[in-house]
């Protein structure tokens, strides 16, 4: 029988991918009486998830009311991505020129998954995660690794986001369009074009017209 820490984790993981899975929109209330009811237990596991998402940002807490669904905002993406880019070319300025061929080639081969399964919202997402965490994870920091897996979580949501009320349009590549020119880059061992390609990498997040990183 699972405690109640577990159930807690349990619905907090669950709310949150239905979130991302486009279940639960911006805006939309959730109550904890409907979600008693749909993952049949008590009151306690529910409320402490639901208040665990409120302090993550996801879910704002209306008393009397319910949980209303956080829009992330254009402000939060521009923040988010601003760190990856800080992050991720800190990390790979001093190391362009220690990448070895099977380490491009073992990027090559995880972004050409992520463009075959371009059409699969999620899968080319968690995909193009894989890409940028096995990119950095060669520059031999963990707490790095760390750091940005989280603010990939964190932008999956953002990326689900860009693509409500679009579900009905074919996805693209387009967003990791630069993946390849990066390894070029990499390969030549020029770190001015790993760096540029990066930033046109990060500028293309979620087919958004606009520019992140300067």
């Amino acid at each position: 029988m699972k405690t109640e820490t577990s159930l807690k984790e349990t619905i907090y993981n669950a709310i949150l991918e239905d979130i991302i899975a486009l279940e639960y929109r911006p805006g939309q209330i959730l109550n904890e009486k409907t979600l008693i009811e749909k993952y049949n237990c008590s009151k306690s596991p529910v409320r402490e998830a639901l208040l665990a998402l409120c302090t993550d940002n996801v879910l704002r807490n209306i008393p009397r009311y319910g949980y209303e669904v956080v829009r992330l905002t254009m402000e939060d993406i521009h923040e988010m991505i601003q760190f990856r880019y800080i992050l991720e070319s800190n990390m790979l300025q001093p190391r362009i020129g220690r990448f070895t061929p099977a380490q491009i080639e073992r990027l090559e081969a995880i972004d050409k998954l992520c463009t075959e399964n371009a059409g699969n919202l999620m899968q080319h997402w968690e995909l193009n995660t894989q890409f940028h965490l096995k990119l950095i994870g060669y520059c031999g920091n963990s707490f790095a690794v760390e750091e940005l897996d989280r603010c990939m979580n964190r932008l999956k949501r953002a990326y689900a986001q860009c693509h409500w009320g679009k579900e009905e349009e074919p996805v693209d590549h387009m967003d990791t369009r630069n993946h390849a020119q990066l390894l070029d880059c990499l390969r030549e061992k020029d770190v001015d074009k790993v760096l540029q390609a990066l930033r046109d990498d990060l500028n293309d997040f979620g087919g958004l017209d606009r520019i992140f990183v300067e």
